[in-house]
């Protein structure tokens, strides 16, 4: 009786560490820079609110926000390719969010020589509302936290597939970008990417910049941290033009 009821016990005990053990790897796993949050959820609607820019409500005012140049489409080429469930109709943004994605995109080409992914990019009220009811961790759809992909300031980038060293890039890239105030990123465990909120400033900050060579730049150092207070990575206008 004694002996069944230790082998039990040494049983539960060998389970519960288990499962102890298991969510340490999975916390080790996951610890990424840029945690999603609610203050990063008001940071991003403070942005869009500051440009006084609408939540877009339905295909109709999506597609008149196209017709006069305030969305323009982001095109796949060779340093950027698009998840293929993405409805063509959605691969729009904002003109400063688009330099962006095109600076990057080019950086990480010249850097990788591989493509960054798009997963998603302006979203209407309905999309967004439809996409909640199947998925409890995507934002609201109003309010002071709601998704800031609503007013096409933003892009969700692949990160499922990089490599550490490809990470590490990003991470420091985006680093430095919200260093200046020009990005809200977020990296998102269930989706697995990176979702970046493009600030306004980045077209009129990009103006002001040279063009330098992305070969020549010193790669950030994969044990350097945000904890210090200084940006860790530069970054190079991709596209080759300012």
């Amino acid at each position: 009786m004694c002996g069944g009821f230790s082998g039990s016990a040494f049983a539960v005990h060998h389970a519960t560490v288990q499962r102890a053990h298991h969510r340490r790897f999975r916390w080790l796993r996951w610890n990424p820079m840029f945690r999603p949050s609610h203050e990063s959820l008001l940071i991003q609607n403070a942005e869009i609110n500051r440009l006084e820019l609408p939540r877009i409500q339905d295909e109709t005012e999506l597609e008149a926000l196209k017709a006069d140049g305030s969305l323009l489409e982001i095109r796949s080429g060779e340093t950027l390719r698009f998840d293929p469930r993405l409805d063509p109709s959605r691969r729009f943004c904002r003109p400063w969010t688009l330099d962006f994605v095109d600076d990057l995109s080019q950086a990480y080409y010249n850097r990788f020589h591989q493509q960054i992914q798009v997963n998603s990019a302006v979203r209407t009220v309905k999309v967004q509302k439809k996409l909640r009811r199947h998925n409890r961790n995507a934002a609201p759809a109003d309010g002071d936290t709601a998704s800031s992909h609503l007013a096409g300031v933003t892009v969700d980038l692949q990160r499922r597939g990089m490599s550490k060293d490809q990470v590490h890039w990003m991470e420091h890239y985006l680093f430095y970008m919200k260093a200046l105030g020009l990005v809200e990123p977020e990296e998102e465990r269930h989706q697995w990417v990176f979702h970046i909120m493009v600030s306004g400033l980045y077209s009129d900050w990009r103006e002001t910049q040279n063009i330098i060579p992305v070969e020549h730049l010193e790669q950030p150092q994969p044990d350097q941290h945000p904890d210090n207070d200084q940006p860790v990575a530069q970054v190079v206008l991709g596209s080759g033009s300012k």
